[in-house]
């Protein structure tokens, strides 16, 4: 009885990725980030939540269609306390959780504005696509633990897509803290990445534990390993950034429609 399940689980996986992609959501941790495709796909506020989510979250959905796609995009909101944006590993993983159980989407978009390596060929505007996840700042130094701690996780493949947009892809590394310590730096280098966020590894382990393909875009706002101080770079160049980003998420979005996920 057991084999028939599995059989029928794996047959209903396969028919899932040869169907068109028909709803996504994007989860997208700024609201600098967020409105520029809230305006580009035409999407209004929800002003109520989805169903089963808790009431009282700051937590904004983003709704409509484009082209044969129904989007939803998330965004985590303004801090109730502080209304600074809730950026970070924990808001990103409770609402891409909340999002893919409340509309069961065929695919999770996370995108986002993130710092990257001189030393591994990055310039700031430059885009992405990434093909591992990884945590930084997770270290837990007892065995197997250790590999928790970084959490390294692959996201779906997309080699049409990357060949056909011409995109670059690479491998990204996860933290909570927008500077980088030196321990940080050397998780970094062990997890070869040359993409740093804030919400990335997180969305990619909810998305692999709820079994929701997910591909990460991410535009380069400043060099870690460059001589200007993070924040300083991250504030001049995020507006020209986020356009950047919003031009490649509507490409991503427009390879998209009309395919099924093995024909990415």
């Amino acid at each position: 009885m057991r084999e028939m399940d599995i059989s029928g689980d794996q047959s209903g996986q396969a028919q899932s990725q040869e169907r068109a992609i028909s709803k996504i959501v994007i989860i997208i941790a700024m609201q600098s980030e967020a409105l520029p495709l809230v305006n580009r796909f035409q999407l209004t506020e929800d002003p109520h939540p989805p169903c089963g989510f808790p009431q009282g979250v700051p937590w904004v959905r983003y709704h409509g269609s484009y082209k044969d796609l129904d989007i939803s995009l998330f965004w985590p909101g303004k801090d109730p306390t502080l209304g600074v944006d809730s950026v970070g590993t924990i808001s990103s993983a409770l609402v891409t959780y909340a999002a893919i159980q409340a509309l069961k989407p065929d695919l999770i978009i996370n995108a986002g504005t993130a710092g990257a390596f001189k030393a591994k060929g990055a310039s700031v505007g430059d885009i992405f696509i990434i093909s591992d996840c990884a945590f930084h700042d997770r270290r837990i130094p007892i065995p197997v633990f250790d590999l928790y701690g970084v959490g390294s996780r692959k996201a779906f493949e997309t080699p049409n897509l990357v060949k056909e947009l011409n995109l670059q892809v690479a491998k990204l590394s996860t933290g909570d803290s927008l500077d980088m310590t030196q321990q940080d730096e050397s998780s970094i280098i062990s997890n070869d990445a040359t993409v740093k966020d804030m919400e990335g590894a997180a969305v990619a382990y909810v998305a692999d534990l709820l079994k929701v393909p997910a591909i990460f875009v991410k535009a380069v706002t400043d060099i870690v390993d460059g001589d200007k101080p993070t924040s300083e770079e991250f504030l001049q160049n995020l507006s020209a950034v986020t356009a950047a980003l919003d031009v490649a998420v509507e490409k991503v979005i427009t390879f998209i429609s009309g395919k099924s996920l093995t024909e990415l």
